[in-house]
């Protein structure tokens, strides 16, 4: 596939540090950082989670958290929600 389209995030994302070693059957969990799993480069990563479906959950590599997200002001989050 070839026709790539750049898109912006519009909403806030839910996060949360992953906890080396918790159970990862309700977080998907994409094939490279399956690799991963058990290294340190892995146990400082991020769960995301889908504000409307918080059974919706899902792994974020750390390098790619720390190059697209920041955290908010908690007012602002308020605000957004």
């Amino acid at each position: 596939m070839t026709n790539w389209t750049q898109y912006r995030r519009t909403n806030i994302a839910e996060m949360r540090p992953y906890v080396p070693g918790e159970d990862l059957d309700k977080i998907s969990v994409s094939g490279p950082d399956s690799m991963l799993l058990g290294s340190e480069e892995f146990d400082r990563g991020y769960v995301a989670r889908n504000p409307q479906n918080h059974d919706d959950q899902w792994y974020v590599a750390r390098a790619y958290f720390d190059a697209n997200f920041e955290p908010i002001a908690k007012e602002t989050a308020h605000e957004n929600a």
